[in-house]
């Protein structure tokens, strides 16, 4: 059984074209296009993301990104650097065919970090975070056409980066001040700005594979698959026995689980292959799936990898692909 090894965005360093052929070196499965947030708040996931936004401007404040009118000078650099990326990535992706990860903020994430342009998070109005989405959805379908169109023989695969949607969901999100918290939303809310976002990148790549990464705690797999998103992306340390009950049968109806097993949060300690193919191997046997898990189990870092020095974020990739082999082997048994 084949389980496939990817990087889940960010990466040390600020030169992207060695990067490039580094994860389509060692990621030959599931390469992606890495996020360096050491260049600058405009290559980090906010801005990196508010780059694609269609009919929408951004500028940079003291407390972080607001929506404006048209672009400020932050934005405008932001949008510059995605061009420049595209080009690196078209340069040295010249004859790859294959998958090739595209990795953005979601929806839910981008309306708990940017402000309106009168005070306060997009989350705190309907329209707004509304218009942030179709925004947002616009923008992903026009940059997966873009890649189709500079790599044709590249499958785009999109991942949805949602850190903050199990807060949103909750009501948890704190307001400008810190006293209180934005109210909930409520699922159907939630479900169909991601559902939304898929449909406009569908519609630019046809059959186009999805994921939804989530660090923290307490993210909803129904939500998740409900709105049609393909694969579930969570740090293993998440996974509780209650929550792998309810992923197993969507993976047994084809949906896929991307394992965060490797731990992140030390930067540059690096965990043995074996030890992490055992502790994939204690969450996923239990659940006695066998070859469902063909072609839908991933194992990734537990999170981005920006904070650790290259060589040890190279090694944690190089673990993780022979720990999937033992993975693989394990569970075709």
């Amino acid at each position: 059984m084949k389980v496939r090894v990817t990087g889940l965005g960010s990466w040390p360093g600020d030169d992207l074209a060695p990067v490039v052929r580094m994860t389509l070196g060692e990621l030959p499965d599931l390469p992606y296009l890495p996020e360096l947030p050491a260049r600058g708040v405009g290559s980090q996931m906010i801005g990196r993301t508010g780059a694609i936004l269609t009919d929408l401007g951004m500028d940079l404040q003291p407390n972080g990104w607001r929506l404006t009118d048209a672009p400020g000078i932050d934005h405008r650099r932001a949008q510059a650097r995605f061009r420049e990326d595209l080009d690196i990535l078209e340069e040295q992706a010249q004859g790859y065919a294959g998958p090739l990860k595209l990795a953005f903020a979601g929806p839910w994430t981008m309306a708990a970090m940017i402000e309106r342009s009168r005070g306060d998070r997009v989350l705190a109005d309907h329209g707004a975070r509304r218009e942030l989405g179709q925004a947002l959805g616009e923008g992903i379908g026009r940059t997966l056409a873009e890649v189709r169109r500079r790599l044709p023989e590249v499958e785009p695969v999109l991942q949805l980066d949602e850190p903050l949607l199990p807060s949103v969901g909750a009501g948890k999100v704190p307001t400008a001040s810190g006293f209180s918290r934005f109210r909930s939303v409520d699922v159907p809310e939630l479900s169909g700005a991601l559902s939304g976002i898929l449909a406009v990148a569908d519609s630019a790549y046809p059959g186009v594979r999805s994921a939804l990464h989530c660090c923290a705690p307490g993210i909803d797999p129904d939500l998740v698959f409900g709105a049609g998103i393909g694969a579930l992306s969570v740090p293993a340390e998440h996974l509780t026995g209650a929550l792998l009950d309810r992923i197993g049968p969507a993976v047994e109806s084809g949906r896929g689980l991307w394992l965060g097993v490797a731990p992140t949060d030390v930067p540059d300690v690096t965990t043995r292959p074996d030890h992490l193919a055992a502790a994939a191997l204690r969450l996923l046997q239990p659940l006695e799936l066998g070859a469902a898990w063909s072609d839908r189990l991933v194992l990734t870092p537990a999170c981005g990898l920006a904070g650790w020095s290259t060589r040890p974020a190279l090694q944690l990739l190089r673990h993780l692909g022979e720990a999937a082999d033992i993975v693989g082997e394990q569970l075709e048994r």
